[in-house]
């Protein structure tokens, strides 16, 4: 018989049968007995611990044993002994014996090294809990201290089965449960310790360091004391690891590596001395995995970042490619461009950098690969380019390294090993193989002649592929075709719907090498895509199956955006990443077709995904050609998605006057049309253009209009446009300098999008939050605010970001810790600089200014203010702040100086910059938390001129 107490009182028969214990005495009196199997327990303890008031008599006792043998039969014995009873059963048929026992077990596994053989151990002891230890006996002085020893051992376990899993890679799976935990015994060190290690190897550095902080308080509050040397060290680690995102790396290869080891050294070794290398030949020939190779022997001492541009339509999405191989955002959260361009923020981002970058298939975009690689190498001197390409890219300083088919034996070793993957015991004639590989160098040849025209690459790629297409059936022909629409390779559903095909015949595509299956999804190697398409203009297809690829897409955009507003966004973000390359075919074949409205509803669908995961400026181009084919006016029923692709167009910026004109055109046409959408007591379709609205509006001709049609939406039945409405108005509430009311607008924006669990809106509004409590003096609270804000910012990858709020956290402690305000500037100065975001960097600058010019430091401060001031970009909202401050900054210098009149001028130039948002220069002076003193001399100014 088996007999749990880890939890309510239960047992079971043999067969699986619960035996029927009857009332709560009976289950308390069988717990009591079961505490220490065995041993005796005396029927006054037994009494009184059963029933505490004493009702309970000997006679009463000694029925309800009784009852209780007969509940149990013969599975296990209540003997009488002396002045009690014991109950005779097998310490493992007892839930909390055998918990002990299989914890103990697995505990000694994980001091062993077997972290494997640990959590299976330690998960099956903690499976035998069902809920609180000894439930039945909740006033047992005897069951009380049971528990709690119980309970000890089962929150160890449960550590000892996080430190398995983690030893397993498995940081991902246990941190929300380490959130929980660490919540419930917060002076707990070990969980403290578990939660970093799990945050940072999931990439939250920040949040790790958060966990320390609060942990170091709590122990300095609760016990006077501090972390141990343990959690201090672990700490220490953290901070000098490197937050940088992680490039690309090369593509893992499930083959071995036959014939070019001394060629991967050759080149490795020319790397050494050379900055671009370009590696020449043929497609087929084995430039990639040549590189693949050399990449992993390492040309540098730094990473490595290897980028696939056979998917690339062609130039223009080129330095997009390479951010999100970068793994850097085209813009932060707050549609921030920072840089002035792509290409600025990647040699921002670069400048500082050892890394080689790995440029695969330039051939088809060769003239701008050769343009790009020479900016960068030029910007970036610790850069090297390895690229390779069917043509030279023709840049000074190129070395070209020819790759040639393997010699006869070589080839045959590679033929033969593969072959024997695929049937097992193959065996050939090798001179018949040798024939065979000559076959095909022959027809690789074709393609090293003559120029990268599309007919050259074709013939060639008929040539290697027309023998294998031709022996597909007529089903398997037509899915092959259709597939090459897809950029990016394709879930099953994806392939299933656009192919008009089913599985069976994906899985024969996947048998014959047509296609290839990874992660979950199909994908087509280039050379085959290139080659059915063909087959896909020769059927007459192209233009329905685009059209098909493009519903496909917004179907599955449509489907996430809901869900990128709530708690579920981080699952979702990667599900829409990984048909990034897909959209933008869709939106480039719904442009150029045009299909307009479908192109309308694909950025509007897909703007919010845009948003979170900073890649807005890469449909910029996109979205600005859109708006030129359909005039200045919003399209019937098209309003909203009109302005989200204006919006979208703002990321890139206009050129000419003309350009200008006709933006600032579009905007008021904008601006009207989501009036229209959103009039306040019904929802529109696209909650977050609206808030988006008023950033980018917000140094505009009209500030004010944009600011009252988001703050208009404060009883709107959608939850996430009321959260966002309640947050702007806290800004009106400080520009009449209400505080109280501001904080309590920010608060009910923080709970608006805390219930619906969008991360980037609670840290809005926990910034906004720390900033009304600095404004109250309260710096202890306003920092707390500002580092959760930051741990939500790198959850969600934005660099920039949490740059922004690592500057915010400088001026709040600029006051009384320096130290602290320099570190928390100088790490949001690197943060923007890998990110590649001018904006953010030059807001560090300026607060590096002001601790220079706070130590006396006057050319210093001169030199980092001028920076800041050059990086700044006037029209955006978030530069409000830093250009007054700057601005501020250099004024006080000239003062220093006694250069009065520079003062003045620099004095003046801030209050006119204050005005812009369409307030009082004093009220906004106060509202970006500006001393008295600095106040007054910005006003003195202003009034010396008058």
């Amino acid at each position: 018989m088996r007999f749990g107490i880890l939890g309510e009182t239960r047992a079971w028969h043999g067969d699986g049968g619960e035996a029927p214990l009857g009332g709560p005495a009976r289950r308390a009196l069988l717990a009591l007995l079961l505490v220490r199997p065995g041993e005796v327990v005396s029927t006054d303890r037994l009494a009184d611990e059963i029933d505490p008031a004493g009702v309970l008599s000997a006679h009463a006792l000694q029925s309800q044993v009784s009852r209780l043998r007969t509940a149990l039969g013969a599975g296990a014995a209540i003997e009488r002994a002396g002045a009690g009873y014991r109950i005779v059963v097998d310490p493992d048929d007892v839930d909390t014996s055998r918990f002990e026992r299989l914890a103990g077990e697995g505990r000694a596994a994980l001091a062993d090294g077997d972290a494997g053989r640990a959590v299976v151990l330690l998960g099956e002891a903690l499976e035998l809990w069902r809920g609180p230890a000894l439930a039945d006996l909740p006033e047992s002085e005897t069951a009380r201290a049971a528990a709690v020893r119980l309970e000890e051992r089962r929150l160890g376990a449960r550590e000892d089965r996080i430190e398995a899993g983690l030893r397993l890679g498995e940081h991902r799976t246990v941190v929300p449960e380490l959130r929980e935990l660490v919540g419930r015994h917060p002076l707990r060190e070990r969980l403290a310790g578990l939660l970093m290690r799990a945050l940072f190897a999931e990439g939250g550095q920040a949040e790790a360091l958060m966990v320390f902080e609060a942990t170091r308080r709590h122990l300095a509050d609760e016990l006077g004391a501090d972390p141990s040397a343990e959690l201090t060290a672990l700490h220490r680690e953290l901070l000098r690891a490197d937050p940088t995102p992680s490039p690309a790396a090369p593509p893992a290869q499930l083959t071995s590596f036959v014939g070019r080891a001394d060629e991967v050294a050759e080149v490795a070794e020319v790397l050494r001395v050379a900055r671009l290398v370009t590696l020449l030949g043929p497609g087929g020939v084995g430039k990639t995995r040549l590189s693949v190779e050399v990449a992993g022997v390492g040309g540098t001492e730094g990473q490595v970042c290897f980028v696939e541009l056979a998917p690339l339509r062609d130039g223009a999405g080129l330095p997009h490619a390479l951010l999100r191989a970068l793994g850097l955002r085209e813009n932060g959260l707050q549609m921030d461009g920072g840089a002035k361009g792509p290409v600025d923020r990647l040699v921002a981002a670069l400048s500082d950098q050892v890394l080689l970058l790995v440029l695969d298939n330039c051939e088809h975009l060769a003239d701008e690969v050769a343009g790009l690689a020479a900016r960068l190498l030029t910007a970036c001197p610790r850069l090297r380019v390895l690229a390779t390409s069917r043509e030279p890219l023709g840049i000074i300083g190129e070395y070209l390294h020819p790759v040639r088919p393997l010699d006869e034996d070589t080839a045959v070793r590679l033929f033969t090993e593969r072959a024997g993957a695929v049937r097992r015991g193959f065996t050939a004639d090798p001179a018949v193989v040798r024939r065979i590989c000559a076959a095909l160098d022959d027809l690789l040849a074709i393609g090293a002649r003559g120029n990268r025209t599309a007919d050259e690459r074709h013939r060639t790629l008929r040539s290697v592929v027309a023998w294998s297409w031709d022996l597909l059936s007529e089903p398997e022909q037509r899915a092959a075709r259709r597939f090459t629409v897809f950029a990016g390779g394709a879930t099953a559903q994806s392939a299933l719907r656009v192919c008009g095909t089913d599985g069976e015949t994906l899985e024969a595509l996947a048998d014959k090498s047509l296609l290839e299956v990874a992660g979950g999804r199909y994908r087509m190697l280039e050379t085959i895509r290139a080659y059915g398409a063909e087959r896909l203009d020769e059927a007459g297809e192209r233009e329905s199956v685009r059209r098909a690829h493009a519903q496909r897409l917004l179907e599955l955009v449509r489907t996430a955006d809901p869900h990128l507003r709530r708690a579920e966004q981080l699952e979702w973000l990667p599900v829409v990443a990984a048909e990034h390359g897909d959209l933008l075919a869709a939106l480039h074949w719904a442009v150029a077709e045009p299909a307009v409205e479908t192109a309308f509803e694909l950025l509007a669908a897909a703007f919010n995904y845009l948003w979170i995961r900073g890649a807005s400026a890469s449909v910029a181009p996109l979205a600005i050609a859109l708006l030129a084919s359909v005039g200045e006016a919003a399209p019937d029923g098209l309003g909203e998605e009109y302005a989200t692709c204006v919006l979208l167009a703002g990321a890139a910026s206009a050129t000419g006057e003309a350009g200008r004109q006709a933006w600032q055109r579009h905007r008021a046409a904008a601006g009207k049309a989501l009036a229209a959408a959103w009039p306040g007591d019904r929802s529109g379709r696209y909650p977050v253009v609206l808030l988006l609205w008023m950033m980018r509006n917000a140094g505009g001709p009209d500030p004010q209009g944009a600011f009252a049609l988001v703050s208009s939406q404060r009883d709107c039945p959608e939850p996430w446009a009321r959260a966002a409405a309640h947050y702007v108005s806290g800004f009106g509430h400080l520009g009449r300098r209400d505080p109280d009311a501001a904080e309590d607008a920010f608060g009910q924006a923080l709970e608006g999008f805390r219930t619906l669990g969008d991360r980037w809106g609670m840290a809005l509004a926990l910034d906004t939050l720390a900033g009304t409590a600095g404004a109250r003096g309260d710096r202890t609270r306003e920092v707390a605010l500002t580092d959760e804000a930051l741990v939500l910012t790198e959850r969600l990858g934005a660099l920039e970001d949490s740059a922004d709020l690592l500057v915010n956290r400088g001026d709040h402690l600029a006051g009384a810790d320096a130290a602290g305000a320099r570190t928390a500037y100088a790490n949001a100065a690197a943060l923007a600089r890998r990110a590649g975001s001018s904006t953010y960097l030059a807001a560090a600058l300026r607060g590096l200014g002001d601790i220079a010019l706070e130590e006396g430091d006057l050319a210093a401060a001169e030199r980092l203010y001028s920076e800041a001031l050059e990086r700044i970009d006037p029209h955006w909202i978030k530069s409000l702040g830093p250009r007054v401050r700057t601005l501020i900054g250099l004024g006080r210098v000239a003062t220093a100086r006694s250069h009065h009149t520079e003062a003045r001028k620099h004095y003046r130039q801030a209050a006119e910059v204050a005005d812009t948002v369409g307030a009082r220069a004093p009220e906004v002076l106060r509202m970006l938390g500006l001393s008295e003193k600095a106040v007054e001399s910005v006003l003195e100014a202003v009034a010396a001129d008058r």
